[in-house]
């Protein structure tokens, strides 16, 4: 049965009682909206003025955001000390069919993921000033910039699913742009191709999903939706299979922006983007909208245990497998791509698993993380530039660097807390996160939690692989670049500027510290968690634990333990000591170790070769869609075509032929009835 929240509408405070703070909600995805607007406009009408006057350019964008951070954490600390949620609503089409509004929502989930995305985007745009300072496109990044922050602030603030699908496209629009940026280059042409075709297929089962839910309860509202639902399942007024398939279809959305298994594909070769985007993207806008949408759709998908099932082995294959194809990676950038895809995976199986409030922790917990992961990772492309010459191939590619720390101590020392938040070593952010999302799935479903535990391990593994390779050892860009005539220095990296290197400091505090916002903290004989407490949903019908440090700990040892016999393994194999050109195949040769090589050596082209899938979907989609259209084309041409063609010509054929026919001479005609009678008489004669 479907319980209705009976303490709904004390949450809810209509504008006659909204603060006076939250009465300027919509002021937050404006400012970077007006931003945009003022570096567009610019470009447009007076493009060689406005190119000129970069660092305007980046003032007018990070001061318009810094006020949206300010706003956001006005509404952040009102949520805390009022523990209520806020609704502005107003008209927007009003027909005898249908009643469309506007509005904005202020509530625990939307005003956490404002601080997220303003926090992380102003990092970013500081960050960015460094990286593209000698970039041609400069405004127009920062002009994309504004706009893909100001589409993912209204998303989180849309009052219904009308409203955030505008938003949703928005986001996909600007992603597009900022993948694309380098468009000259046809590898960033065909991914930014590639991240707008795939995730068309997830928008448009949203769009169905919308109008299924639509059709099942005349609203489009979030709350609305839920109740007439749960009303329509206790009356057993509702198909429930086609419920089922409108979620589902709901579902498909975030499974394409979330870079979710099967349409994960467009992720890693959406690093062709210059490296503040791909930050943006993997840590606070794009693939956490689709995290979010779910998070807000909880209320809905949780009456239908089917749908809450398949999000959750979603995420949990898509966490392993991100896993697996992160092992082997040589480009820097596309390692951290697949981890993304991994850590997603965690979040979505934690709401597929009812754990609301830890899918939600972790989605903080990595945004940070992964931010400072990203933006190292630029400040290390940015150093070996000079050194191997300007290329992404070999800036990228991890065989050429080693010893990193050495020339970059700053980049070096970030890159590494972030390493360990991302695996689970305590006290860092992603410890307390990923700790519960793994007791919780042990405790709801142990095939999974067996599933998640293997994966932590592996993302123990690869992530320290990515730093020893990239930070550890001896140097190798010098030996690579040795007969590249195009390298214009012979010496190692250089740390990066100081826009660059603060926002990575500066990320580096919430990576530490965030996580403790989830520490179990003793209150007599019980325990509470501080983000718990105040992350509450009250139509959420789901039992959280509260636990003592001393059940923590316990529970805790073997996601930690896990996470540390991956970095042990990863050490052997990449640590200081061991040879900088070896890799996994290398080190257990199939031929000398047998079975186990064989085994190995598998994994590794799994990995290496991305689980084959984009050569499955090559083969199947893109190869089968252009045979069915040749074949269509041949049909078109030689069938359609040719019998209009043919019998034009029988029509031409038999004129010319009347035309010499009918010459107007008796004799003829004579000669042609006589030919005819006799051969009209044989013919029978012959029958007889």
């Amino acid at each position: 049965m479907c319980e209705l929240p009976s303490d709904l509408t004390k949450k809810i405070n209509k504008t006659s009682n909204m603060q006076l703070i939250d009465q300027y909600g919509w002021l937050i995805p404006l400012f970077p909206c007006l931003s945009a607007l003022i570096l567009g406009f610019g470009l447009l009408s007076f493009r060689r003025g406005t190119r000129s006057l970069r660092w305007a350019s980046a003032a007018i964008s990070i001061a318009f955001l810094g006020f949206s951070m300010m706003l956001s954490f006005g509404l952040f600390w009102d949520q805390i000390l009022n523990n209520s949620a806020h609704i502005y609503i107003w008209s927007w089409i009003t027909t005898e069919a249908v009643s469309l509004q506007i509005g904005y929502v202020i509530d625990p989930l939307s005003s956490i993921m404002l601080v997220l995305v303003t926090t992380v985007g102003i990092g970013v745009m500081i960050y960015t000033d460094g990286y593209m300072s000698h970039d041609q496109g400069y405004v127009r990044f920062f002009l994309y910039l504004s706009l893909f922050t100001a589409s993912m602030l209204g998303l989180v603030l849309s009052s219904n699913l009308i409203q955030i699908y505008a938003f949703w496209e928005l986001v996909g629009m600007c992603s597009y742009l900022l993948v694309g940026f380098w468009f000259s280059r046809p590898s960033a042409a065909a991914a930014c191709q590639k991240a707008f075709v795939t995730n068309r297929v997830g928008d448009f089962g949203l769009l169905l999903g919308i109008l299924g839910f639509y059709w099942i309860t005349g609203s489009f509202d979030f709350e609305t939706i839920t109740n007439r639902f749960c009303e329509l399942l206790n009356n057993n007024n509702v198909n429930v299979s086609f419920a089922i398939v409108c979620s589902l279809l709901l579902f498909l959305g975030p499974v394409a922006k979330s870079a979710q298994f099967p349409l994960h594909v467009w992720l890693p070769d959406a690093m062709e983007g210059p490296t503040p985007i791909s930050a943006l993207i993997h840590a606070a806008t794009m693939v956490a909208a689709g995290i979010f949408l779910v998070a807000r759709l909880l209320p809905l998908f949780q009456n239908l245990p089917m749908v809450m099932d398949i999000i959750a082995i979603t995420g949990v294959s898509t966490a392993l497998l991100g896993a697996t194809l992160a092992l082997s990676q040589r480009d820097l950038k596309r390692g951290l791509a697949y981890s993304t895809m991994s850590q997603l995976g965690y979040m979505m199986l934690a709401l597929g698993l009812g754990s609301y409030k830890a899918g939600l922790f972790h989605l903080v917990t990595h945004a940070y993380s992964k931010a400072l992961l990203f933006l190292g990772s630029g400040s290390v492309i940015h150093g070996m530039e000079p050194t191997v010459g300007y290329n992404p191939n070999k800036s990228q590619d991890m065989g050429y660097m080693g010893g990193i720390r050495k020339y970059m101590p700053v980049t070096g020392v970030t890159f590494l807390i972030g390493t360990l938040s991302l695996c689970g070593i305590p006290p860092f952010a992603c410890f307390w996160s990923k700790d519960e999302i793994l007791a919780d799935a042990w405790a709801k479903t142990p095939i999974l939690g067996w599933i998640a535990w293997f994966t932590a391990g592996l993302t123990a593994f690869y992530m320290f692989r990515m730093y020893f390779l990239t930070f550890e050892g001896d140097f190798r860009g010098a030996q690579h670049s040795k007969n590249d005539k195009k390298t214009t220095s012979k010496s190692g990296p250089h740390e990066s500027s100081v826009n660059m290197v603060a926002p990575l400091v500066a990320l580096s505090v919430p990576t530490i510290f965030i996580g403790f916002l989830g520490a179990p903290l003793l209150l007599g004989e019980t325990s509470s968690l501080l983000f718990s407490n105040w992350l509450h949903i009250n139509d959420l019908h789901i039992n959280e634990n509260e636990l003592t440090w001393t059940e923590f700990a316990l529970e805790s040892l073997p996601s930690v333990g896990i996470a540390l016999t991956g970095a042990s393994i990863a050490w052997i194999i990449y640590g200081p000591h061991a040879s900088r050109n070896r890799n996994l195949i290398e080190f257990l040769d199939p031929q000398k170790e047998g079975i186990l090589g064989v085994i190995l050596n598998n994994i590794y082209n799994w990995s290496l070769r991305r689980g084959y899938i984009d050569e499955l979907y090559n083969k199947t989609f893109i190869s089968g869609t252009r045979s069915i259209a040749n074949f269509f084309f041949l049909f078109d041409q030689w069938v359609i075509d040719g019998v209009v063609n043919n019998i034009g010509l029988l029509s031409l054929f038999g004129g010319e032929s009347t035309r010499y026919g009918e010459v107007g001479r008796t004799t003829a005609y004579l000669f042609v009835i006589v030919i005819t009678t006799f051969s009209l008489f044989g013919f029978f004669f012959l029958l007889s």
